[in-house]
């Protein structure tokens, strides 16, 4: 009887042990079991965010790159428009409008260029074009038989160089023959305009033995003689008043390429 009360003594504690810690070990796994939830939910929520704020972020680049490009594109418009707007305003200066009325007929109108207008821009751009050539000369010496910037110029030489390039016929090589020269037409003293030849007898040698080019104001450009530079002289000296001998006009709306 003895044994058999201790063994029911201690099955009773075994059972009691182990209701008691059943309820304990299943509030424990519940407890780990919500932490890693816990967790789960966390990351996924970093996560979450993360892309979301990657995405905002590549839309706002991307939107900003479409704003600049609007705007690239609106400002290249604009400038196309505004020369466009400037070369028909030239078109329209450089045209003008004929028109005919007849009785019982529509009228008809015809747009014809300004010839005269038209003529004019293209020898100022030569005239201009020539005026650099020999004012980029200017302190550089005389050489005798010279054409180039690289050898120098002699008198002719210069005029030469000068306008080579911007008239339709050829130039000669000498003072005299320019002189003599029919495509160039000739001008009185009191008429010269800038790109105009004057024509100097100095040594007694033909009509002609010295070329300049007139720059305005009374003066002009040459290459005076060896030991001297290219420079600018006036007309009015008396050296060259006595010696004048005449002008030509190589550049006209005819002669000009």
């Amino acid at each position: 009887m003895a044994r058999i009360n201790k063994i029911s003594i201690t099955l009773c504690a075994l059972l009691f042990t182990t209701l008691s810690l059943t309820p304990a070990a299943n509030a424990s796994q519940q407890a780990r079991h919500s932490v890693v939830q816990k967790t789960h939910l966390a990351k996924s929520t970093e996560r979450k965010k993360k892309t979301s704020s990657k995405t905002a972020k590549k839309k706002n680049s991307t939107q900003t790159k479409q704003t600049a490009s609007s705007k690239t594109s609106v400002k290249s418009s604009r400038t196309a428009q505004s020369s466009k707007l400037k070369a028909q305003k030239t078109a329209a200066n450089l045209t003008t409008e004929k028109c005919t009325v007849r009785k019982g007929r529509k009228t008809k109108c015809v747009k014809s260029a300004k010839l005269a207008d038209i003529h004019k821009v293209r020898m100022q751009k030569a005239q201009k074009t020539a005026m650099n050539k020999l004012m980029g000369q200017i302190g550089k010496p005389y050489r005798w038989g010279g054409t180039s910037p690289r050898t120098g110029f002699d008198c002719s030489g210069l005029v030469y160089y000068a306008y080579k390039d911007l008239v339709k016929f050829r130039i000669p090589r000498t003072a005299n023959e320019m002189y003599h020269l029919r495509d160039a037409s000739p001008v009185n003293r009191g008429e010269l305009e800038n790109g105009d030849l004057v024509f100097f007898r100095t040594q007694g040698r033909g009509t002609a033995d010295h070329v300049g080019v007139y720059v305005g104001n009374g003066k002009f450009i040459q290459s005076p003689r060896s030991g001297r530079d290219i420079q600018i002289t006036s007309l009015s000296e008396e050296y060259w008043v006595r010696h004048y001998v005449g002008a030509r006009r190589v550049m006209t709306p005819k002669t000009i390429r």
